[in-house]
């Protein structure tokens, strides 16, 4: 698998990097070394240090166009697939450090089944703060380096992956829902498939050890 970079025109079609947010930016970095970097991966929808920067709110007007925003993290060491998941809208990732993001998008799924030959690997510089597109399939980060692991920004709508709403299953979409604005794609080797997660990805579960 190559691993590209944000700054490779294959990442067209799945983000861009968001420009002119500089203090911002700084504000988050440095809230991010506060936060914890578990073994295996940790998430928090919203972060009370990370909300309560004045960063937050020029995440909310600029990248968001003033929708309510919640700025949590995704940290940890990871190198593997394992999930895709999609949202409604676009997501925000900034790094401590370096991480790669593993991309699909969501034209590619046939029949509820993405095959995992079709994602893509994308290194992000430490630093730099990029838009994922609401049709980009994506999941946890991957570290570039297992003893810094990754530090990464997760900003999303507000209740975005809270408690899924209490609904019956009408439509196909409905057994991807695993939370608030959150659909699911998981491969059967998975945790989150032991779990109960809907099994949405077939081939291999990627792994980007071998590659760094």
């Amino acid at each position: 698998m190559k691993i590209y970079s944000v700054y490779d025109p294959e990442f067209k079609p799945y983000g861009q990097i968001v420009q002119g947010l500089d203090q911002a930016v700084a504000e988050i970095l440095a809230g991010l070394e506060k936060t914890p970097l578990p073994e295996g991966v940790g998430y928090v929808p919203t972060d009370p240090v990370l909300q309560e920067l004045p960063a937050a709110v020029e995440i909310s007007n600029h990248c968001f166009g003033g929708m309510p925003t919640q700025l949590g993290w995704c940290n940890g060491h990871n190198t593997k697939l394992n999930c895709l998941e999609y949202h409604r809208d676009s997501e925000f990732n900034l790094g401590a450090r370096d991480f790669i993001l593993l991309l699909a998008k969501q034209e590619e799924i046939v029949e509820g089944i993405l095959d995992t030959a079709k994602v893509k690997a994308f290194k992000v510089p430490a630093g730099v703060l990029v838009e994922v597109y609401a049709t980009t399939l994506h999941y946890a980060p991957c570290h570039c380096h297992k003893e810094d692991g990754f530090r990464v920004l997760v900003a999303l709508p507000w209740l975005t992956n809270t408690d899924r709403p209490a609904t019956e299953n009408k439509t196909p979409e409905d057994a991807l829902m695993t939370a608030r604005n959150k659909w699911l794609l998981a491969h059967p080797e998975s945790g989150e498939a032991n779990a109960g997660a809907k099994v949405g990805l077939t081939g291999e579960n990627i792994d980007i050890a071998k590659y760094l």
